[in-house]
């Protein structure tokens, strides 16, 4: 995969999104490679791409948009995924419409600043919500804004939990964000003049 476009995946927590997107490479589904991680925190998914052999850098604090030039400039990234990101971020112009995050909850519902993990499902449920699921967009700089590439959705169930639904939502990620990765650096993806993101077909 040498030749393939880079990626440079940013994470907070745990790191099982980012994970995912390196299974899906090592399977050959995803034709990128996570040329670098960068994380806001020292923090176990830092820790799961070192034993993973990819390079990691520690950015505390909101991400301005030269540091994240800079970053990929220097580890060849031309696309950046967010991979559960909890800090605002600045987009330089060289990376406009090639930033994508995947967020747990049906855009533009429950999003924005501090709607991340179980407080969205918590929030899904004290609204009586019968389904959530999961949104893969492009980022501007704004929290969960940004043109909606592909969602995916299932039912709320009675007796859900914020976990239980959590659960449910993030196997739909797990299957949603590497299709619409893909579909970003294969070039695939692009806004319209009214800001709206149409994908194109796979190339036959």
């Amino acid at each position: 995969m040498s030749g393939a476009p880079g990626l440079a995946v940013l994470i907070s927590g745990g790191g099982r999104t980012l994970l995912n997107l390196a299974d899906r490479i090592d399977e050959g589904d995803l034709p990128a490679r996570i040329s670098l991680v960068v994380a806001s925190r020292e923090c176990p998914g830092a820790d799961r791409a070192r034993a993973r052999g990819l390079p990691v850098v520690i950015a505390p604090g909101d991400l301005q948009a030269h540091d994240l030039d800079r970053f990929c400039r220097d580890a060849g990234a031309a696309f950046v995924a967010l991979a559960g990101y909890l800090r605002l971020l600045r987009i330089p112009p060289a990376l406009r419409h090639r930033v994508i995050n995947i967020h747990p909850a049906l855009l533009p519902s429950f999003g924005g600043p501090g709607m991340y993990g179980e407080r969205v499902h918590r929030a899904v449920l004290n609204a009586g919500c019968k389904v959530s699921g999961c949104t893969a967009h492009l980022c501007d700089d704004r929290y969960d804004a940004g043109p909606i590439v592909a969602q995916a959705a299932c039912e709320v169930l009675e007796g859900d939990t914020p976990a239980s639904l959590g659960a449910r939502v993030f196997d739909l990620e797990c299957r949603l964000y590497p299709g619409a990765v893909r579909a970003l650096v294969e070039g695939r993806v692009a806004v319209d003049a009214s800001g709206l993101a149409r994908i194109a077909p796979p190339a036959r």
